[in-house]
């Protein structure tokens, strides 16, 4: 959130519901910015709330968060599915009930055997691991451009390299 705030100018600082918001337009299109401020582990509270208090769809919400089971650097576009192991979007996912929102992954890798999964995502990062990092945020910026603008399944094709047809994609609009 970050990255896009920075890129487009947009403030995240409202408090509200449990997170911090920011509204303003990506490539023309209005937006708003979401950073949860509960445990991670309690993100469904604050997502839940705000797509509820603002009559949005969670078909209009875009989830961008770490994965460990995706290579460090490298991200995934979903346009729905399982929250896998990730335990913030477990909670997402109960919270509203629904799985049918779109995720984009950044990749962390995963920890070394024996290796608690809690230090490890917390663990300081090398200079190596923090390029391959900001390289995630990158592509994870750009797929939300991409979605934003073209949608769901064209930013799969770029980024995932899955060929869908458009039929699917104006389904999902």
């Amino acid at each position: 959130m970050d990255a896009l705030s920075k890129k487009y100018g947009i403030s995240i600082e409202k408090e509200e519901f449990n997170g911090l918001t920011g509204k303003g337009e990506i490539e023309g299109q209005k937006v708003m910015l979401v950073k949860p401020q509960t445990y991670m582990n309690l993100s469904g509270e604050c997502v839940s709330q705000l797509l509820n208090f603002y009559k949005y769809s969670e078909e209009d919400l875009i989830v961008v968060y770490d994965d460990i089971d995706i290579e460090m650097g490298k991200i995934r576009v979903r346009s729905k599915g399982h929250a896998g192991s990730h335990n913030g979007m477990r909670n997402i996912v109960a919270m509203l009930d629904s799985e049918n929102f779109i995720r984009i992954r950044v990749g962390t890798d995963k920890p070394e055997v024996g290796f608690d999964l809690a230090d490890f995502v917390l663990k300081k990062l090398d200079k190596e691991e923090k390029q391959k990092i900001g390289q995630g945020v990158e592509l994870a910026v750009k797929a939300v451009e991409e979605v934003v603008i073209h949608g769901c399944y064209s930013a799969m094709n770029l980024y995932n390299g899955i060929i869908e047809s458009p039929s699917k994609e104006k389904e999902r609009k």
